[in-house]
């Protein structure tokens, strides 16, 4: 039986709007209104923040608050390899999406011989860099970072020398340089890209099971190929962004939310075959924002009962 170890990362500066370092709460609150005692089952540790940083005058308009991300990245990232090293299966509950490139970088430092396959469960691909960027907020950045490609045939910003210098220590945290191969990353749900992320995806190969997809040809057939796909990896981390899942069936409670996607129904199979591949070593929630759910405190409770389910499954490994 895994030892499940909770590690509650409540930062949202990455992100465009504020509110999912609300999320972990929030998904507190939907177990505690659940009458489910499953926070109080599993150790747990906190990630320190710097959430007040988005009052800093400094900005690195493609890159914002990219020192304080890069701080926060690297906190986690040490939370996950301590964890991995000492034979536990770090549940990364998070609040915006920058904090996969800590938790990528945290596997990799826990297994530096290893080679590591992402799943990336997302509406967005997330391979932005402060060159590519149309906005310059960090959590579509984080595979960017994690494949250690700028993406520079596709630079549209000119960044300055800090944020460049910022951004290089990012692509460094755990262990010098890349974390995952491109091709070992597989996309499941995403439909909200910018060229920069198509060209890269296209460069690649990288293989994007979109929702229709799946539908028709079966959860089962798409997990088994994406794990086959994967096979010369030797651990997953799994990334599960909520915007995934379709906002108008189940909530706008996100960051940034897109129409058509996943039921939790279907994450949950997902996450589940993932996990009884016996390679899964970490798995990661993010972007849970209560202050935009329209729904009550719905995308939490809903994200909590993935949680829940793929819990179960976690333990009986």
């Amino acid at each position: 039986m895994k030892e499940i170890k909770l590690i509650k990362n409540r930062s949202d500066i990455g992100a465009g709007t504020r509110g999912s370092d609300m999320g972990v709460d929030a998904i507190e609150i939907a177990a505690i209104n659940q009458e489910n005692d499953y926070f109080n089952r599993f150790e747990f540790e906190d990630v320190i923040t710097e959430n007040e940083s988005i009052y800093n005058k400094v900005n690195n308009s493609f890159g914002k608050q990219i020192g304080s991300v890069f701080n926060q990245c690297k906190r986690l990232s040490n939370h996950v390899k301590v964890n991995l090293q000492e034979g536990r299966f770090p549940l990364v509950l998070s609040g915006d999406h920058s904090s996969a490139l800590g938790t990528i970088s945290g596997v990799k430092a826990a297994y530096p011989n290893k080679r590591v396959g992402v799943v990336w469960i997302d509406a967005h691909g997330d391979l932005h860099t402060p060159y590519t960027s149309p906005s310059g907020n960090i959590h579509g950045m984080p595979l960017g970072a994690a494949i250690n490609d700028d993406n520079l045939d596709c630079q549209i910003n000119d960044i300055d020398r800090e944020t460049a210098e910022y951004w290089d220590r990012m692509k460094n945290i755990g262990i010098p340089g890349q974390k995952i191969l491109p091709e070992d990353v597989v996309f499941f749900g995403v439909r909200d890209t910018e060229e920069p992320e198509d060209k890269q995806i296209e460069k690649y190969g990288i293989k994007n099971y979109m929702v229709a997809e799946v539908r028709y040809r079966g959860l089962e057939t798409c997990v088994s190929e994406a794990l086959e796909k994967l096979s010369d990896c030797d651990v997953i981390y799994v990334s599960f962004d909520v915007d995934a899942m379709d906002c108008d069936m189940i909530s706008y409670g996100t960051g940034t939310p897109v129409p058509k996607g996943f039921d939790q129904y279907e994450i949950i199979t997902i996450i589940n075959q993932l996990l009884n591949s016996q390679k899964v070593v970490c798995v990661e929630f993010v972007e849970v924002n209560p202050l935009l759910d329209l729904k009550g405190n719905k995308m939490a409770e809903t994200a909590f009962e993935v949680l829940d389910a793929v819990t179960k499954t976690i333990e009986n490994l």
